[in-house]
């Protein structure tokens, strides 16, 4: 990097707009969208689509909503150009949905493209030509009455040969993107556009589309928010035009600058899923709809299957969606942090069906995207006891008092802290069951228990083996079997049987029908001072509690 101060780079100039009204704008409908996937995005593909590829990503992008979709540049390969054609002559699109094609402004590859688009019942023509200064100037040594001549030339091309489409029973619309909108003259982009719009003469019932793209992203977004605007309000018939979007990432504000610029009056957003394509990419369509969504506002897009969406993108493209990537990557319905964890917890506790979605740390409900709850929360050195609370009830049924919670968090996090890497639930599970439900090597085992009652007073009779390797007879009485058995506990020696009370009890089902079982949770607290939970689990809830009985002493026996 060059040292302070900085003269390589200059800012970008800001735009005159004085009354400007986008930033007291909020958005209450969603734009026309156009995928650009199997155009753009296939371009930036280091091995691009086959045919089959771009089918089956095209039928995935009907299904998805999309209703305009660009499927290539057909006057500059045949693959291209056959791919239009397949499209068309095996009628795999739809009446409502209308393929665009792109092509450069010159004769013989517009005659081409309109070649491939014979007998589509609903297509899009979009003509390109580059504008800016940097262009006219290193790339065509032309003046800016040479490039309006380029776009209107092109303009009147598209407009004289697709006649006999039309005729034909096309319903052919016209797209113009003056390239690098964004680094061109203002007053020179609304030059060149006024007159394409000379050229192609639209109505209000058959608008032209006005591609205005940050071909590179060079501003802030609010600068891109101003240049909409400021199009929007000098166009002289902008009744009749449909300003388009197509926001490529180089700043990392794709997105932002979308959003700001429909405030600032756009009609439609052009981009790719996932934000494939050139350089760092378009504006990730994903996450501009599904912001959207989580506004209260329908993107007309349906993202309901997610996982099967980034499936097939990342089979076709080669590509991987990033773990955090909005909405679709694999983490982002994850915490990691104990605190996040607790609150999540808690507030999804409380989330109403028919109430606003209101769960802590997560503005969507995983589930509209097809998302499962399983994978919320998951499990590190970092996590607390509230996530660890979470993954034991969710995902294998047992809902632990809540002063256990923080008790079980901090085994797991010990075991996790030195494995070093995170715990799946099956390893949490598994760390759960060997603490307390069969400890190895336990110092107590019980190998029968019995009670009977008579005159409200529950006498027990059991039969243990302790750590001296004998098998020892208890018995005693108690208001029930709990109580009982802590008395005939309570007759053994200190040095077998540690001297405790039992301070709280829980129990709930585990499972549903004929295979349900009891667990139970014990808190005791010994003689010693140790304050520790056991559980147990049994057909019998009897048996499960006096279980948890047993395995809250072979725990505070393994810590002595």
């Amino acid at each position: 990097m060059q040292p302070a101060p900085v003269t390589k780079y200059r800012p970008f100039p800001p735009v005159n707009l004085s009354h400007r009204q986008w930033p007291s704008r909020t958005l209450s409908q969603a734009p026309i969208w156009c995928s650009v996937d199997l155009r753009d995005g296939n371009q930036a593909l280091a091995q691009p689509m086959s045919v089959a590829e771009k089918l089956e990503y095209f039928e995935m992008l009907v299904r998805i909503g999309f209703k305009e979709i660009e499927v290539g540049f057909p006057s500059a390969s045949l693959t291209e150009f056959e791919f239009c054609r397949l499209l068309i002559e095996e009628k795999r699109i739809p009446d409502d949905v209308a393929i665009q094609i792109l092509c450069q402004s010159r004769e013989e590859l517009i005659t081409r493209s309109i070649e491939a688009m014979c007998g589509a019942k609903n297509a899009i023509f979009h003509l390109y030509n580059s504008t800016s200064p940097s262009q006219r100037k290193h790339v065509f040594n032309a003046t800016r009455a040479d490039i309006v001549k380029i776009a209107t030339q092109g303009t009147q091309w598209v407009k004289e040969y697709s006649r006999p489409l039309i005729a034909a029973g096309t319903r052919m619309r016209y797209e113009y993107s003056p390239e690098s909108f964004t680094s061109t003259e203002l007053d020179f982009a609304l030059e060149i556009c006024e007159a394409v719009t000379d050229v192609w003469q639209p109505t209000r019932e058959e608008k032209i589309i006005l591609n205005l793209p940050a071909t590179v992203e060079y501003a802030t977004p609010n600068v891109h928010a101003d240049q909409i605007e400021w199009m929007c309000t000098h166009l002289s018939r902008r009744d009749r035009s449909i300003i388009s979007l197509h926001t490529h990432n180089d700043r990392g504000t794709g997105i932002a600058a979308t959003e700001l610029a429909l405030l600032g009056g756009a009609d439609r957003v052009e981009g790719t899923l996932f934000g494939n394509g050139e350089r760092t990419g378009n504006v990730d369509i994903v996450t501009v709809a599904l912001n959207l969504y989580t506004h209260g506002i329908h993107p007309g897009l349906d993202f309901t299957n997610i996982n099967e969406i980034r499936e097939v993108y990342e089979r076709c493209t080669r590509l991987e969606v990033p773990p955090r990537q909005p909405y679709a990557g694999e983490l982002v319905f994850t915490a990691f942090s104990g605190s996040h964890q607790d609150a999540i917890k808690k507030s999804w506790s409380v989330q109403k069906p028919d109430q606003p979605w209101d769960v802590l740390y997560i503005p969507v409900d995983p589930a509209d995207v097809g998302r499962s709850y399983k994978a919320i929360i998951r499990i590190n050195s970092q996590s607390g006891k509230g996530g660890v609370a979470y993954v034991l009830e969710h995902e294998f049924g047992f809902s632990l008092p809540k002063l256990m919670h923080k008790e079980i968090g901090r085994i797991i996090n010990d075991v996790a802290d030195a494995k070093g890497t995170e715990l799946s639930p099956a390893e949490i599970h598994e760390v759960f069951r060997r603490e307390y439900l069969e400890r190895p090597l336990p110092d107590i085992v019980l190998r029968d228990f019995k009670t009977t009652e008579h005159n409200n007073v529950v006498k027990c009779e059991g039969q243990l083996e302790l750590r001296d390797g004998a098998l020892h007879l208890i018995s005693g009485e108690g208001n029930g079997p709990i109580n009982a058995f802590v008395h005939a506990l309570g007759k053994k020696s200190p040095d077998l049987v540690p001297q405790f009370e039992v301070l709280s009890y829980a129990e709930h089902s585990l499972g549903k029908g004929s295979e349900a079982r009891a667990v139970s949770y014990i808190h005791i607290k010994t003689a010693r001072g140790q304050s520790l939970f056991g559980a147990g689990i049994d057909t019998n809830i009897e048996l499960a509690s006096i279980k948890a009985i047993v395995s809250a002493l072979n725990r505070s026996l393994a810590k002595k």
